[in-house]
Parts: C-alpha cells; sequence; structure tokens
C-alpha cells in the first residue's frame, strides 16, 4: 500500500467533479467516491488548512493505493500537524466496494507507525461515531483506550480514543 499526497490543485478540480483533472494531477485513476457530499467536505477543511498553513501539507488526507494492482481504495491521513501536546487525529475512510478486505486495518497500522516515527508525538487519536461498528472493530488491536467523547458538528456524537506512541 502506499499514500499519495493530495495538492491543492488536485483538491481543487475534486471540488469542481473533474476527476479527469484530479486524477491526472494525482497520479492515480479516481472514482466517483472521490466527489461525494462527504469527500468534498473533506477537501474543502484541507485546502483551507494547506491555504493557512502551507507546512501541514504532509500530515494531511492522501489516497490509499493498493499495491500492486495500483488501485484506489480510499483516503486517509491526519488532521494536522501534531499538536503543541503532541497528539494527531488520524482518520480513514475506504471505498464501500473495497471494505471487508483488511484495508482499513492496514491504512490504521501505516498512520500509527507514521506516528511512532516522529519525535513530535505522544498520542494518536480517532473519533468514532458509536454507531460505526466497523471502525470500532478497526480499532481494536492497537491499544487504543476510550477517554471520553463530543459532539461534532458534521459527524455527530463520536467517542474518542486515544493511544500513547
Amino acid at each position: 500500500m502506499r499514500f499519495v499526497e493530495l495538492s491543492s490543485t488536485t483538491m481543487g478540480a475534486l471540488l469542481e467533479d473533474d476527476l479527469a483533472r484530479a486524477s491526472a494531477e494525482a497520479g492515480v485513476a479516481l472514482t466517483e467516491y472521490f466527489v461525494t457530499d462527504r469527500a468534498k467536505w473533506v477537501w474543502q477543511y484541507r485546502v483551507n488548512q494547506l491555504t493557512s498553513d502551507p507546512g501541514c501539507a504532509g500530515w494531511l488526507t492522501q489516497m490509499v493505493v493498493a499495491e500492486p494492482e495500483g488501485v484506489v481504495v480510499g483516503y486517509a491521513g491526519f488532521h494536522g500537524p501534531p499538536d503543541e501536546a503532541g497528539m494527531v487525529e488520524l482518520g480513514y475512510s475506504v471505498i464501500p466496494v473495497h471494505r471487508r478486505q483488511g484495508y482499513a486495518r492496514a491504512i490504521l497500522t501505516a498512520l500509527v507507525r507514521r506516528a511512532v516515527a516522529e519525535a513530535r508525538v505522544r498520542t494518536v487519536r480517532v473519533t468514532i461515531s458509536p454507531d460505526n461498528t466497523a471502525s470500532l472493530a478497526t480499532i481494536s488491536g492497537f491499544g487504543f483506550v476510550e477517554v471520553g467523547e463530543q459532539w461534532d458538528e458534521e459527524d455527530g456524537l463520536e467517542l474518542i480514543f486515544e493511544v500513547p506512541v
């Protein structure tokens, strides 16, 4: 599996429903999954982050490509670089046709490894809807502990899980 970083130009093309241009910019074939309302919310949020802080680029959402097939199976990354307490929050989304094939667990493994490799990171966080049994099952075995809950304007009630690195 490999991750493909997205430029503001690529995300802009996705926001304009231009899959051909976004695919050409990213160098991978993207599908309609990447221009859904949910995905476009992510791209807009990330473009705004990049505009205000170009240095956060390597931490943000990237395309996930299964190898050796070269098929994009989803997107994943962090919500930003480590904060002042050394915390990073991760997120991932797997295209429905590729779910239940181990990609979410592989993505989670890769993101946690990335966080562990960064000296500034002390804690990895993930927030999950209490109804999302698939994601709750995915994080089991990674040492995440429920530390609270929050209300997210986009996603509603979320359980907060953290693991020290």
